[in-house]
């Protein structure tokens, strides 16, 4: 769980850098209709979403969206 939170802490720290958030949304068990997967989402200083419309980017993507940006 540590390695987890620290990986998560790293691409946040990431996104920062490059003037972007990382939303997380959490899981609803008691509303399954909606569309939220659990993970992530990536949005830039005007609040547009660059990746994870639907909650559904990984930690990997994200990694790799600003590796292919660099």
């Amino acid at each position: 769980m540590n390695e987890q939170r620290a990986r998560e802490n790293r691409v946040r720290r990431l996104a920062r850098r490059r003037n972007c958030r990382i939303i997380k949304r959490r899981e609803w068990k008691h509303v399954p209709h909606l569309d939220n997967y659990g993970e992530y989402m990536l949005l830039n200083e005007n609040n547009w979403v660059l990746l994870g419309s639907r909650f559904d980017a990984t930690l990997d993507d994200i990694e790799n969206f600003f590796r292919r940006a660099a």
